[in-house]
């Protein structure tokens, strides 16, 4: 089953660097991560350094792949190092860049792994979802961190909220593909826009993830199109108001005593510590979680840059840990009232 990685990684190698996307990133990198860009953008650039991460599908468990991986010298990720990791969420790693082949959607048959950026599972680990909560994932598309959240626990109810149309079907066949029928049913999927989402159903939800719409760091170096490119990164100023929005809105949804999860997959600061200092200056009923433990007990398996806050991580591609970007932010909302 491992032995096709070469003609899916000659694929990717085929891919041109956008040079309008890397000298921009050039620009505003090298300030904000310093001498850790040099190493960050040589992984970015080179695909065939890329590594991938396995999540075993607790639904329909791949025995035989779980051996075969073992036998290729793959590892538990957060084995042991996490005192708050679910015993169902199983997810392999190698040391080594390679990708297994990805199965094919097939109506009826639910698939047995999930191919992702291991990074991407912290922000569902620091959820801390527990059995019975109601749990909203507001920008879910593709739907990766949904069947995550599922991995970890069986939800009372989950939103999952899509406000592109054309990702709401991709979202939709992953949860096909992997969710059993009887858990289907406490499944919603809607195609709100997510900044109406807290007004539609203010104080509904035990636990919030905003992985926010983000400079995807990674697919725009890739940009095959580099007139489109010009205009995203022209138009990356505009995010930061779109992701405190959706921030504002996941806030309204969220019960008193709630966690609310904020996530990006770009090293931007603009995108990311600007927007939870500013939704906490803001908010006088939304407080930071101190989530520095997870870098202490997981820097075996990532590399975190300095964000300058308690309640955030930022994970940035190393060599033999070739995870990220990926920005994560854990607030809580008090039982104060707020300023809006």
């Amino acid at each position: 089953m491992l032995t096709r990685l070469k003609a899916k990684s000659e694929g990717k190698l085929a891919k041109q660097i956008c040079k309008v996307v890397l000298d921009h990133f050039e620009k505003q990198y090298s300030k904000e991560l310093g001498d850790a860009w040099n190493t960050v953008r040589e992984i970015l650039t080179s695909p065939s350094c890329w590594q991938y991460a396995v999540l075993l599908n607790r639904f329909n468990y791949p025995f035989e792949l779980e051996k075969d991986l073992h036998l290729k010298g793959y590892h538990t990720l957060f084995q042991g190092s996490l005192p708050s990791y679910p015993k169902s969420m199983k997810c392999y790693v190698s040391r080594t860049p390679g990708r297994i082949p990805s199965e094919r959607h097939q109506i009826g048959n639910l698939k047995k792994y999930y191919l992702l950026n291991a990074a991407s599972l912290l922000p569902v680990l620091a959820l801390e979802l527990r059995d019975g909560e109601k749990v909203l994932d507001l920008c879910a598309a593709p739907g990766g961190k949904s069947v995550a959240l599922l991995q970890c626990a069986c939800p009372g109810y989950l939103h999952c909220n899509e406000y592109d149309s054309l990702r709401l079907n991709w979202l939709r066949q992953t949860l096909e593909s992997f969710i059993p029928q009887p858990l289907i049913n406490v499944i919603k999927v809607s195609e709100l826009d997510g900044r109406k989402m807290g007004d539609a159903q203010p104080e509904m939800f035990d636990k919030v993830l905003v992985d926010a719409p983000c400079s995807n760091d990674r697919s725009w170096l890739f940009s095959s199109d580099s007139q489109k490119a010009s205009r995203r990164i022209s138009q990356r100023r505009n995010l930061p108001l779109l992701q405190i929005e959706l921030l504002r809105s996941a806030i309204k949804a969220l019960r008193p005593g709630g966690i609310l999860v904020y996530s990006t997959c770009t090293l931007s600061k603009a995108e990311n510590q600007d927007v939870i200092s500013e939704i906490l200056n803001s908010h006088s009923n939304i407080m930071p979680m101190d989530i520095k433990g997870i870098a202490r007990t997981c820097s075996h398996d990532f590399t975190f840059a300095p964000t300058g806050q308690e309640c955030g991580l930022l994970v940035i591609p190393d060599k033999g840990k070739a995870w990220g970007p990926m920005y994560v932010a854990k607030l809580k909302k008090s039982w104060s009232t707020g300023k809006w």
